[in-house]
């Protein structure tokens, strides 16, 4: 008899707590969907209005218009700008280590802003390295869609590094490039 209240009370227990576990992973505020996004207008983007023309009575074989690219602009938070400020400072006293260095600490606090991998290539054409210069254009150039200005810096900061390099068509070539205009 003992045997069999103990059993029974673990098996309670454990019940219990994946009762606990399954009522944990539920979400608290959990709302359906609506059954047709034209039930709401305005509540999902790109929704037709009730009585709008619908996207399927397009002509057959008529194309799709996309919708332009969103326009970014890179800027530099105010701890990357301060450190750029101060690699600026450095080069003007040919430290350029050090204004290495100060930028590569900028690079480690924003990694994927455009802008610094321009200050950073622009340092290597400085040093006379025209060919890290490079990579660092072609990785701004890549970081940079959807924003023209940095686009443009970018292209202009490997247009001179190809030129540094004598790659003149190269340089030609990116400086025809839309982004450039």
């Amino acid at each position: 008899m003992v045997q069999i209240n103990r059993s029974l009370t673990a098996r309670c227990a454990a019940l219990a707590a994946a009762t606990l576990l399954c009522a944990c992973s539920t979400p608290a505020a959990y709302r359906p969907p609506p059954a047709h996004p034209a039930a709401y207008p305005g509540a999902y983007p790109g929704a037709a209005p009730s009585g709008a023309e619908s996207p399927d009575a397009r002509a057959p074989g008529e194309a799709v218009p996309r919708p332009a690219p969103p326009m970014r602009s890179n800027q530099l938070s105010p701890a990357t700008r301060a450190l750029v400020t101060q690699a600026h400072a450095q080069i003007a006293h040919a430290d350029l280590p050090g204004a290495s260095s100060t930028l590569d600490r900028a690079l480690r606090i924003e990694p994927d802003n455009p802008l610094l991998w321009v200050e950073r290539g622009r340092l290597r054409l400085t040093e006379s390295d025209p060919h890290q210069a490079e990579i660092c254009g072609r990785k701004a150039l890549a970081l940079a869609s959807g924003d023209r200005s940095a686009q443009a810096l970018a292209g202009r900061l490997l247009a001179d590094a190809l030129r540094a390099q004598g790659r003149n068509q190269a340089a030609h070539e990116i400086e025809s490039q839309p982004y450039m205009r």
